[in-house]
Order: C-alpha cells, then structure tokens, then sequence
C-alpha cells in the first residue's frame, strides 16, 4: 500500500499493462481484488476514492465530483487503461475527457451517470424511487436514507445481512451520495458536451449486469448514442455489483478492451 495526492493506494500485479481502476460509491479498493486476479499481465492500481476505505474525507465546500477527479488524476501520470465502476466509472470518464492521450482503453462498468438517460418512463420511475428514499435524508434519517440506498444498489443483498458497523458506515456517507446529484443528474461539468465525448477516441466498452437496475441500460443506450465508437458488454445474471460476484466476466470484458487497444496501436502509422 502507498499513498499517493492524499489518498490509499493498492496495487495488484506486477504485469506490464498499467491499469488503474476505481471503485464505486461506498466501497473500496480492495473490491478489484477478484477481477484484477483475472487480467493477466497486468500492474493494477486502485486508490481509495476520497471518503472511502483508507483515504481522507471529502474536502468540505468542494463538489464531490471535482474532489474525486483532482484527487485520482494524479495517478493517470502515464499511458494506462482506464477502468470505473458506478460513481468511480463517472469519474474515470471525465479524466478520460480531460486527459485522452494518457488513457489507452476505457472501461465503464454500469456508470450511474444518469443525465445521459433519455428522458422517458425508465428514468422518470428511477427519479421517483431514488426521491422517495432520499427524502429521509432531508429528515435527518441517515439510517433510512442508507436501506433505501441499498435497496436499489446493493444487488440484492438484504440490509439485515450487513452488521450494524457497516450499516452506520453506509449511513455516515450518505451526504457524498446526496451530493453527487448535480454531477450525474445535471451533468454540471458538461461531460454530455459533443466536444468532450468526441475525445474519447480510444476504445471503449460499457459493462452492465443483465439483471441490473433499468436505468443501467438506458445510461449506456445514451452513451453509446453519443461515443465516436463503442461497444456494450451484458453479463447474464450480474447485477450492479458485478465487480464482486462476477469478477472474471468483468476482466474478460477489461480484457477484450484493452486487446482492441494494443490492436489499434500495432496498426497506427509511425
């Protein structure tokens, strides 16, 4: 472990490919293990995403978004392939947007950037379920806020099966979930801009759990719509925690991604 711009840093590997990988909302770098395991000759890095497992908190008054981009981008210091899951796949990309020429591939594992949603009968009913369990928070009901969090996110693991330690950590970090609203349902930061999604010339794969929330399939549908080119992966069976319960699906996905990339580069003119 080192640390690295404040945050805790894991890596597994020792391969040649550089791959940095980040995580979701609520959860931790260590959730690559698995799937890291299934990349072959690979040097995997994975921080602690501010507020969350080893790392500092988010710095007060500062958009979760921008806290969690400025904090990683230190770490795409080199040509490497770009991995994200949920929040961390948001994240990894704006970076790619912002950095294109240091990200060989990028992987987007059910990126919950809801603005890239059509608007429709989908996004309306996942609006209305997330605000109905939100509105806990605005009561001060953190615990409530975090079951109902969990109850969409969670792929299906019960709230009664958690000890009563996680349930308070998942709890105490519901504020950087409220926070993330004007980032991935207002699209603040403009990543939705033709500009700035005609960068992403590299290839890219959108993963999602066959089993997963709707409003999955709709963010990719969106996305896809608006990539120079792109492809969509769908794991029979995953839901939204893929990374864990189906780990070596997702890195045989990672995989095909970053074949295409060392494809693409034997064939590009010197």
């Amino acid at each position: 472990m080192k640390d690295a711009a404040a945050l805790s840093v894991r890596e597994f590997g020792a391969g040649a490919e550089p791959v940095l990988a980040l995580h979701c909302g609520l959860g931790t770098s260590g959730m690559w293990k698995d799937v890291a395991a299934g990349l072959g000759d690979t040097t995997v890095t994975a921080p602690d995403l501010p507020g969350h497992g080893r790392s500092g908190p988010f710095p007060d008054g500062v958009d979760v978004h921008d806290a969690a981009c400025d904090a990683v981008r230190p770490l795409l210091d080199r040509p490497m392939h770009l991995v994200g899951h949920s929040f961390g796949a948001t994240v990894a990309l704006r970076l790619a947007q912002d950095t294109p020429g240091h990200v060989l591939s990028l992987t987007l594992i059910e990126p919950v950037f809801f603005a890239a949603a059509a608007d429709g009968p989908v996004k309306s009913a996942h609006y209305e379920r997330e605000a109905a369990h939100f509105a806990g928070f605005e009561r001060g009901d953190l615990m409530g806020t975090a079951q109902g969090f969990n109850s969409v996110w969670g792929g299906g693991a019960p709230w009664e099966s958690f000890p009563e330690r996680a349930r308070q950590l998942m709890a105490s970090q519901m504020p950087f979930v409220i926070g993330t609203e004007p980032s991935l349902w207002r699209d603040i930061h403009g990543m939705l801009h033709p500009d700035r999604m005609a960068r992403l010339s590299m290839p890219v794969s959108l993963v999602r759990g066959g089993d997963s929330v709707p409003i999955i399939a709709e963010i990719h549908h969106g996305l896809l719509s608006r990539l120079p080119h792109g492809r969509e992966a769908v794991i029979p069976g995953a839901g939204h925690m893929l990374v864990m319960t189906h780990a070596d699906d997702v890195a045989r996905q990672i995989c095909v991604t970053m074949v295409e990339a060392k494809a693409r580069s034997a064939v590009t003119p010197r």
